[in-house]
């Protein structure tokens, strides 16, 4: 599947550490790789039944500022993200508004491309959908039955034994004890009263084909379609490679997504899912977490054509750190707003604050867990210190480094 189209990214002088970050499963911070070395990176992407909101675009622009990072440091990056393009939500929204499901996939994926260009997020290399990975999947289904990590109902229907043995366990990432895994399963997705399974914590990852609802030739596996767990597990194998670097996503998908995405990969392969997992906060508008199934979403889209301009949409996101809860509001963007106008201004003056420090502390504050909130403290106090003298050198090297390293084009 084509990914959107990629930013120029502006060269700094010298090259900077790779940044350390906070791993869920260690609870602490790891570093990350050096110069000369490589970075997998996997994050999780949309699943296409409705356009990119804030939270969405949070998680995005946090890995784009880690892959920023890691290119500055010198590292080569392997970048791969999923679209969940054949799936229960997906399905319910098109027959809700009488439209074929391929159709409204198509049509929010590429609203989403055109969001990530507008705040000027690094693509993938590899943008990959689950339809086209079905092959992928029924491989992999096949071989965990025929390893006696997975069985079939009788409707068809295949589930992963999570009581199969792995190093690292079941439960590592999250550690959750399991009267927390059972509720939480339920909230995501997860279906722990189906009757017939094992345990009510197997996952699914095969689909039987159902009445009215699409299907794939699965093979020794009769027509259906994926499981959403296995679905990134062959993906990220596939296209990134195992170990990865980082698997990365929002907060809500550490149990049961990532949880098994680990365990059905390290099933597979005997090889750890990944080095570090990394999860952005959640967004939240009117109180309550923004989510399509509320509905009190702030959509990118919607911004943009009343006129917002996406910097600011993206100052507004840097704002606050990526691991950090916190609430949309109308200020936030005004705010974000006037801190793009001073910077815009600085843009064509020569501060007396001299471009090297400047440099050497937005490296050093995004080095640390890509604290962005200390960083855009650092060009505040930049743009602050303009002179009544016009750019120069240390001007633009200044502005390189904004975009280079928060992606903000000024």
């Amino acid at each position: 599947m084509k990914s959107w189209s990629a930013p120029e990214i502006p060269s700094l002088p010298s090259a900077t550490k790779a940044p350390t970050v906070f791993c869920t499963s260690r609870r602490g911070p790891v570093p990350t790789p050096r110069a000369g070395e490589t970075a997998r990176l996997y994050v999780c992407g949309i699943t296409p039944y409705d356009a990119t909101h804030l939270g969405h675009a949070a998680t995005y622009v946090a890995f784009d500022i880690l892959v920023r990072l890691w290119k500055d440091a010198g590292i080569d990056v392997v970048y791969v993200q999923n679209t969940t393009d054949v799936d229960d939500p997906l399905l319910e929204r098109a027959n809700a508004t009488g439209v074929d499901w391929r159709e409204l996939a198509a049509e929010q994926i590429e609203l989403f491309h055109t969001d990530m260009e507008a705040l000027r997020v690094v693509p993938p290399q590899s943008y990959i959908g689950a339809v086209e990975s079905i092959d992928l999947v029924v491989d992999a289904v096949e071989q965990l039955l025929a390893a006696g990590h997975a069985y079939t109902l009788e409707n068809g229907d295949v589930y992963y034994r999570i009581a199969t043995e792995l190093d690292p366990p079941f439960g590592f990432e999250s550690r959750l004890d399991r009267e927390a895994m059972l509720e939480v399963f339920a909230e995501r997705g997860g279906d722990p009263e189906t009757p017939g399974k094992e345990d009510p914590l197997d996952a699914l990852l095969w689909r039987a084909a159902r009445e009215g609802e699409p299907s794939w030739d699965g093979r020794s596996l009769g027509a259906g379609r994926p499981g959403w767990h296995i679905e990134c597990a062959v993906i990220a194998g596939k296209y990134a490679g195992f170990p990865l670097t980082v698997q990365g996503g929002g907060s809500d998908l550490v149990f049961p997504h990532h949880e098994m995405c680990a365990a059905h990969a390290t099933a597979l392969t005997g090889k750890p899912f990944a080095e570090t997992f990394m999860h952005t906060g959640m967004v939240g508008y009117e109180g309550h977490k923004m989510s399509k199934s509320r509905g009190n979403l702030v959509l990118v889209s919607k911004l943009r054509a009343a006129g917002t301009d996406p910097m600011a949409i993206r100052l507004v996101l840097l704002a606050h750190h990526y691991r950090s809860d916190w609430m949309y509001e109308d200020a936030l963007l005004a705010s974000a707003e006037a801190r793009l106008a001073s910077w815009r201004v600085a843009a064509s003056r020569r501060s007396g604050v001299p471009a090297k420090k400047v440099l050497t502390d937005l490296r050093l504050s995004l080095a640390d867990d890509l604290d962005t909130t200390t960083a855009l403290d650092v060009l505040d106090n930049w743009a602050a210190g303009v002179l009544d003298e016009p750019a120069d050198e240390d001007t633009t090297t200044v502005v390189a480094a904004i975009d280079a390293l928060l992606g903000v084009k000024l």
